[in-house]
């Protein structure tokens, strides 16, 4: 362990924290703040020559200042003769911008991958992707974590009865459906029509709900307005108490608040994402899974264990 190295910026110094905790090294000592004019200044205050250097910054808001960290600090490391530069993003900003849904916009996934490809950065570690295909945007390896691997102990700790496990649209079906299975637990799917990039109108429930207590699963929750629609369509139909599960909580504008008058009984989100504890709403740490991750990375053995509770 001698020749790993983590750092961080200033994204999510907790999470980073706990991470080398677990590991049990000390986090890399970096100067990451700002010129006078807002530009980022970085210098990495211990030497990383020939070293395996991981960088832990979720790109989350303000996305672009955590961007810009990551990309300039990866670039202090290549210069700096790091043998292997990790960049580790637990939230991997601008993934929603993974394809050309409209005329004239750009596909900012692959904008991003090839930033960090270009600064200097020789792999990813990331979890729950919104698009599993982004992976194929990089030219260097990418290895994806999912939250399943730490949402579902906790799960069956809270042992709900008469559960069904519901996905909030056609798309998270194959992950809801890998909660499911190991739950033991009924499946539910809301089929809903998008409005715009952040508004949802529920439309059908496909599935049994009535009389059943429900987990909603996905990756992301933003303004919180798809979710809130989903919730009160499932309590119209008749479910009893629904819990949501969401591994990356951005949480956005009034979020919160809307979250506290939603039909939400309690809202799980993983701290890829600095976020304090609200009411109705439990953080639980993913910095054992991403620090096992890296030392498996750090001693090339198989990171696949990591991802067998997922359905293939």
């Amino acid at each position: 362990m001698d020749k790993l190295s983590v750092f961080a910026g200033n994204a999510h110094k907790r999470l980073a924290e706990d991470i080398c905790n677990h590991l049990g090294i000390p986090l890399g000592d970096a100067l990451v703040t700002r010129f006078s004019d807002g530009e980022v200044r970085v210098k990495i205050n211990e030497n990383v020559r020939g070293k395996d250097v991981f960088v832990i910054q979720p790109t989350c808001p303000p996305t672009n200042d955590n961007l810009m960290e990551l990309l300039i600090m990866i670039d202090a490391l290549k210069r700096a003769s790091a043998k292997r530069i990790t960049a580790v993003m637990p939230y991997y900003g601008y993934a929603r911008q993974d394809r050309k849904d409209q005329p004239r916009v750009p596909i900012t996934a692959k904008l991003v991958a090839n930033l960090l490809t270009v600064a200097g950065a020789d792999r990813v570690l990331t979890m729950d992707l919104h698009a599993g295909q982004i992976q194929g945007f990089f030219d260097i390896p990418v290895d994806n974590l999912y939250a399943i691997n730490v949402f579902i102990s906790f799960l069956k700790e809270m042992n709900i009865p008469d559960l069904t496990i519901v996905s909030p649209d056609v798309g998270g079906i194959k992950m809801a459906r890998a909660y499911a299975k190991k739950m033991g637990a009924g499946l539910a799917i809301v089929d809903k029509r998008r409005v715009d990039a952040d508004k949802a109108e529920a439309m059908n429930i496909l599935g049994e709900v009535k009389g059943r207590n429900l987990v909603i699963i996905d990756d992301i929750i933003a303004t919180g307005g798809s979710l809130i629609e989903a919730a009160a369509a499932l309590k119209k139909a008749g479910a009893k108490d629904i819990y949501a599960m969401i591994t990356h909580g951005v949480l956005a504008g009034d979020a919160v608040k809307k979250l506290a008058n939603s039909e939400i009984k309690r809202l799980f989100i993983s701290d890829s994402i600095p976020h304090a504890p609200e009411d109705k709403i439990e953080v639980i740490s993913v910095a054992p899974l991403f620090a096992e991750a890296i030392k498996r990375i750090h001693w090339e053995v198989s990171i696949s264990c990591l991802f067998d509770q997922v359905a293939r």
